[in-house]
């Protein structure tokens, strides 16, 4: 890649179809924890117009009420009026939830990753989050549009909506944003008379009341907007699109900055490295740049099912490291627990927080453990 470029990443709304379906499957899988923190969870969950299909395997020592966990984060999420196509109260609701396959569990127990695969840790100095500028853009969009709505600022805005952001690099540095792209579910009140588009004032309105708080100094004047390209988005949700669990994980890891790993987070336990080991290689690469050791810094770690120790461990600081890869990764090895069940305790899994990770993104917000940089001075000292 050039020294000047464009770079572009989307995020989605708590109310798009996937995005309902992950929140649902994480929500599952708080409750069981709840119940039985050892609890082993794989669930995924599917919206289609006025049904929810939740299933999976489980094996737990506590009960919960699917029924009920569905239809209060259907609630939470807005869809409560049958004017945005989806309801609560009338959506009918599949429970398909069986008992997790021994076979797995035989791996597990003994410690070991519940699959294989790869995944894959990222960080960089672009914003205080150590995350791309324009990732966390399109999630702080997205989120002013939910607080828009909530706050009735814009009353015809629905749940379903997506933001993309497109940002112009000089040096490798981002510069300024030089276009925005927002989806925004409406009812009919702000379209035209002809009922085919929606009118000027509302465009505007959508774009000062959502896009210049977040933008500020980094939009200019040849900063283009298209709002709802195609004239109206009055149809949303799961009344136009189906949904599923773990469809959206480039916008949950880090807008396409860096390759995805292995598999999607939402609904699995910790056991799972597709979730665990994914946390752990954001809080080694966050720690890493933290410590003024890298500017760019990716991590790349592979498992096999059964087996403790990772097969792979390697970092890429993509020529910005003060140290060399090689000694990082050795690094890394040395200072991070890095089989499953000391991932889960450093990291403090156990608890039931995933919910709030299933929409805006797992990485760049405060409150999760592995956004923390409390090992940046150990890696500092350790490194020289």
């Amino acid at each position: 890649m050039g020294k000047s470029y464009l770079m572009t990443s989307e995020s989605v709304t708590c109310g798009h179809p996937d995005k309902l379906c992950d929140q649902v499957s994480d929500a599952v899988l708080d409750e069981f924890l709840r119940h039985d923190k050892y609890s082993r969870v794989a669930c995924e969950t599917y919206v289609t117009m006025g049904l929810i299909i939740v299933g999976g395997e489980v094996s737990t020592k506590g009960y919960i009420d699917i029924h009920d966990i569905v239809r209060k984060v259907v609630k939470s999420i807005g869809y409560t009026h049958p004017k945005y196509g989806f309801d609560y109260n009338t959506c009918a609701i599949l429970n398909a939830i069986n008992s997790q396959s021994p076979d797995i569990a035989m791996g597990v127990d003994t410690g070991g990753a519940g699959d294989q695969g790869m995944m894959t840790g990222f960080a960089c100095r672009e914003t205080p989050e150590l995350m791309p500028l324009p990732l966390m853009l399109s999630h702080k969009l997205v989120h002013k549009m939910k607080e828009v709505r909530e706050k009735n600022i814009l009353k015809y805005l629905g749940p379903d909506g997506k933001a993309l952001v497109t940002v112009a690099y000089e040096n490798g540095k981002p510069k300024k944003v030089t276009s925005v792209v927002l989806a925004c579910q409406h009812t009919e009140e702000i379209l035209n008379k002809a009922g085919t588009h929606i009118t000027d004032k509302s465009r505007k309105q959508i774009i000062e009341a959502i896009a210049m708080p977040v933008l500020k100094k980094l939009a200019d004047k040849n900063t283009q907007y298209y709002v709802n390209q195609t004239g109206k988005f009055t149809i949303g949700g799961p009344q136009s699109d189906t949904g599923m669990t773990g469809r959206k994980i480039v916008v949950d890891t880090y807008g396409g900055f860096a390759p995805v790993g292995g598999g999607a987070f939402s609904g699995k336990d910790p056991t799972k490295v597709d979730r665990s080991a994914a946390y752990m290689g954001r809080y080694i690469a966050k720690n890493i740049v933290a410590a003024g050791l890298a500017d760019v810094c990716h991590l790349q770690v592979a498992y096999c099912i059964g087996k403790k120790e990772p097969v792979s461990v390697v970092v890429d600081t993509v020529g910005t490291g003060k140290v060399s890869d090689e000694k990082l990764s050795q690094l890394v090895r040395r200072q991070f627990p890095l089989y499953p069940q000391a991932i889960i305790k450093k990291l403090d899994l156990l608890k039931p927080v995933y919910q709030e990770t299933a929409c805006h993104g797992h990485f760049g917000r405060k409150g999760f453990t592995w956004e923390k940089t409390d090992m940046a001075a150990i890696l500092k000292k350790a490194a020289k």
